[in-house]
């Protein structure tokens, strides 16, 4: 119990310094804040928080519905390929859209001088954000909703023929309320995601609370106004949380035969056309397309940007997401057992705390835990001088300590649910059997209950690895001198508008991405057939 408090405590401490720093206010860093900055940073953040909500609850339903309850041509590709988008990081779309999409950009020069089309809407704007924000984005609704509709579309659909309804009037007085949860708990990621995303508004130069807490720390040089910024994120991000707890919360889960899952509707020849050419067009447009640019652009600079600089920045976001993930599965592990030896509500919302990192976007957390370790860091210098004439300048701050800490309180729910559901099916007769062989807590675990996880730690540890290859802003602002990565390369280079030359790290990070997609299919393949 005492082992569960400790990691939630970890969680909250980014929260608590955070909403400490308005007792450090420093008066006209804070009014220049409020007049000039605030106003523009909450509208942008309403608009997006809208605009992307509209967009992945539209693409996430609707595709989810079509591969869930309909048969049409590619369907069983789609089930799955649709996911595929998770795997690109947003910012990796985001300039991929840009380059292609702008005004100097292939597909307008081509309009232009071909057929003399002009006035295309401008990528760069509000519009683009959403846009690249909900293709990206749209698989957290797309992949709750279509187990929810699998699981219970086909008898909803079918109690609403019997009375009287049609398919489309059964679907959006039927079906749609009753897998409304489930959207909502995606929607919800989904919005989470999109106030936590810092790499897609860098380089659409669109000013949200993430951008503006980097503008803070590093232009004016103001911790404490980053921390005031974030304070005022975290407020964002607590509401979306609550609903989605809510939403949980009124979750239902029944079990539905197999033939009654697998009833499709069969749709006309025009109509099964047009569900093949929406997924096709979705598909290509967020994943396929933007592939297949990079692809390009790194086949054009790999023979001279594929150097020894590119090899330490793969080495060290391997290493970092190596030592990242298993820190994240040790301290899940230890977590998800605490809970099983002592079940309850304590254990249980302590559990919740502790996993609710995972809302923090990761500027929130660089801020809010750079600032406890370097007034340590400034209490032991001070100390190591008064005792043992110490003469350096940093011990803490220069080390990987924030960076790791900040990756295990970002991705630790993203260990613990893997391990968790792998503990549940591991029923209390094995534990009993165990102790009455002799077995201790510490050889049940290590003993019985770690071979029979195998498969849940690698799970974990996968997805952690792969998150912490594509984040950005925890790294960016926290890393030592001399250790950038891939994400921070790709930061780099399109900073300075250098679409080729982002392409090659932005490959490497998309191949990762896929392992976990490719897991992600073969269990949901496996737990079904």
């Amino acid at each position: 119990m005492l082992l569960a408090l400790a990691i939630a405590a970890l969680v909250l401490v980014p929260v608590v310094v955070t909403f400490s720093s308005f007792a450090r206010v420093e008066g006209d860093t804070l009014a220049h804040l409020i007049e000039f900055a605030l106003p523009e940073l909450v509208g942008n953040t309403l608009w997006l928080v809208l605009g992307v909500g509209i967009g992945v609850s539209v693409l996430g339903v609707s595709l989810a519905w079509l591969t869930a309850m309909c048969e049409f041509p590619g369907r069983r590709v789609f089930d799955w390929a649709l996911l595929l988008p998770l795997a690109l990081p947003a910012y990796v779309t985001a300039f991929v859209a840009i380059g292609l999409l702008d005004f100097t950009g292939p597909l307008q020069t081509w309009l232009r001088e071909g057929w003399g089309i002009t006035g295309l809407p401008e990528i760069r704007s509000r519009g683009g954000v959403i846009l690249v924000m909900s293709m990206a984005l749209y698989p957290y609704v797309y992949l709750i909703a279509k187990n929810a509709f699998a699981t219970q579309g086909a008898i909803a659909l079918e109690a609403a023929q019997s009375l009287g309804l049609s398919r489309t009037q059964g679907f959006f007085r039927v079906a749609l309320p009753m897998a409304r949860p489930w959207i909502a708990a995606g929607l919800m990621l989904a919005l989470m995601e999109t106030l936590a995303d810092f790499g897609t508004m860098a380089i659409f130069n669109y000013d949200t609370f993430t951008t503006a807490i980097y503008k803070a720390w590093y232009s004016l040089f103001s911790l404490a106004a980053a921390a005031q910024l974030a304070s005022i994120l975290i407020l964002f991000v607590l509401v979306a949380v609550a609903f989605e707890q809510r939403s949980r919360t009124r979750m239902r889960y029944g079990a539905v035969g197999r033939s009654a899952a697998s009833r499709r509707i069969r749709l006309s020849p025009v109509l099964a056309t047009l569900a093949f050419l929406y997924a096709g067009t979705v598909l290509a447009v967020a994943f396929l397309i933007p592939v297949a640019q990079l692809a390009l652009w790194t086949h054009e600079v790999i023979a001279v940007d594929l150097d020894a600089r590119y090899w330490a920045f793969a080495w060290h976001s391997v290493l970092l997401a190596g030592i990242g993930a298993l820190m994240v599965v040790a301290v899940a592990l230890l977590l998800a057992y605490a809970g099983r030896q002592r079940p309850g509500s304590t254990m249980m919302w302590t559990q919740r705390l502790a996993t609710l990192g995972y809302a923090f976007p990761g500027a929130v957390l660089a801020v809010g835990l750079f600032i406890p370790v370097a007034a340590l860091d400034n209490w032991l210098i001070d100390a190591g001088r008064a005792w043992f004439g110490y003469e350096g300048t940093e011990l803490l701050k220069g080390t990987l300590l924030v960076m790791l800490l900040a990756y295990l309180v970002r991705f630790l729910a993203v260990g613990f649910g893997p391990i968790d559901s792998g503990l549940h099916r591991i029923t209390r007769n094995v534990d009993e059997a165990a102790r009455n062989l002799g077995t201790g807590a510490a050889g049940l675990l290590t003993r019985v209950h770690l071979p029979m996880l195998r498969a849940s730690l690698l799970t974990a540890a996968t997805f952690a690895f792969v998150d912490i290859m594509k984040e950005m802003p925890i790294t960016l602002m926290t890393r030592p001198f001399g250790w950038d990565t891939l994400a921070v390369r790709v930061f780099e280079m399109t900073s300075e508008g250098e679409w080729e030359r982002a392409a090659l790290p932005s490959l490497a990070i998309v191949i990762a991405g896929i392992i976990p997609i490719i897991l992600l299919t073969w269990r949901g393949t496996h737990s079904h057939g």
